[in-house]
């Protein structure tokens, strides 16, 4: 099942496609810090190298940093690694998106909280027509 499932599931990891095509035509370009592997084409199409990344874990495209995010879209020609000034200590890293999670904002009234809202505190005045 290993072979068939991973033809056919992408958000399990790299497609069968994917990793075929890493091996035949890609070239590893550098990892980040959570450790996705980004590639790109060895020959270029249209004047441009297709660039793709290998997530580990989750294909979850929230979890590419700003900087390979740039790379990947062809907004910096250079590795990020090499091309970018090192993180300023302002810098803050970078939050998984948290939707559908645990650590997702719910808001006072959400079922997720009870489902429970504060009552009206009387400044609202429905409007009538012609009124």
């Amino acid at each position: 099942m290993g072979v068939f499932k991973n033809i056919f599931t992408w958000w399990e990891g790299a497609t069968f496609g994917t990793a075929l095509g890493t091996m035949m035509g890609g070239e590893r370009v550098g990892e980040d810090g959570l450790g996705n592997v980004y590639y790109q084409a060895k020959k270029a199409q249209n004047g441009f190298r297709r660039r793709w990344v290998i997530y580990k874990g989750v294909n979850d495209a929230s979890r590419v940093p700003p900087d390979w995010h740039g790379w990947l879209h062809n907004t910096l020609d250079a590795v990020p690694d090499e091309s970018l000034p090192p993180p300023r200590m302002w810098e803050r890293e970078g939050n998984r998106n948290p939707t559908g999670s645990d650590q997702a904002y719910r808001p006072a009234g959400a079922l997720e909280r009870g489902g429970k809202r504060a009552q009206a505190t009387g400044d609202y005045e429905a409007w009538t027509p012609g009124g």
